[in-house]
């Protein structure tokens, strides 16, 4: 097995080639489970770069589940990249880089976890690791409603409903992955709130300026500054 410690910023970041364990479908949506090899699972909330076969750039994918000597991803088919990532046959092999970026600040007294459609791929991982808080879950159809059975007891509803309708009055302490209309909503709701953004990433560790986003008024790498942000963060 074949593997790179790098220095990315970041302690403990390498790249490994990785088998596959299994493939499992769940709704429209791929559990793909890879050998851990020497990987660190990270923080929840970080991501890893997976080399897709055949695709000229990886794919950035947040940890779902850290089982004991594997790490497995929630993926969504919706290109060639990811449909590549969810054809693996089992000993099927690819190169991982990670973990990356900044994940979630686990120093929360009153948790509460949101997720929207496959923004859930970080929060069976993250719920693991807060002792399995509240969880509310939305969906645009029953058949990705189906993904819900990552979290279990959690609150889950499916359009035309919002997850953010669910919101307490005081919801205490948010960490939340979604879309983004969704993560502007609690931003609305929540002040405070810890959110996992999205955006493209070629590299996954800040050389190639591909995922800057706007943030607060300035323009940052999304997989430096991120891709958890705290909703006060750069706020005077």
């Amino acid at each position: 097995m074949a593997s790179d410690d790098l220095s990315l910023g970041g302690a403990g970041v390498r790249r490994e080639r990785l088998a596959a364990v299994s493939s499992e479908r769940v709704g429209p949506y791929t559990l793909l489970r890879l050998e851990r090899g020497g990987l660190d699972p990270g923080i929840p909330g970080q991501f890893f770069m997976l080399e897709a076969p055949g695709r000229l750039l990886p794919r950035p994918m947040s940890l779902c589940l850290a089982p004991p000597g594997e790490l497995a991803f929630l993926i969504d088919p919706i290109g060639a990249g990811t449909r590549a990532l969810c054809d693996l046959a089992v000993a099927d092999a690819i190169h991982v880089l990670g973990p990356l970026g900044n994940g979630f600040d686990l120093s929360v007294t009153r948790p509460l976890l949101v997720g929207g459609g496959i923004g859930i791929a970080p929060l069976p991982y993250l719920s693991e690791a807060l002792g399995g808080p509240p969880s509310l879950l939305g969906f645009r159809t029953e058949r990705h409603a189906e993904a819900a059975s990552l979290l279990p007891g959690a609150e889950v509803v499916v359009e035309p409903r919002l997850v953010t309708e669910l919101l307490p009055e005081d919801p205490g302490d948010v960490l939340a992955c979604g879309p983004e209309p969704m993560l502007e909503a609690i931003r609305n709701r929540a002040p405070g709130a810890q959110l996992a953004s999205e955006a493209p990433m070629a590299c996954g560790y800040g050389a190639c300026y591909g995922c800057v986003v706007e943030i607060d008024g300035r323009y940052e790498r999304l997989c430096v500054a991120g891709p958890v942000l705290s909703d006060s963060a750069g706020k005077d």
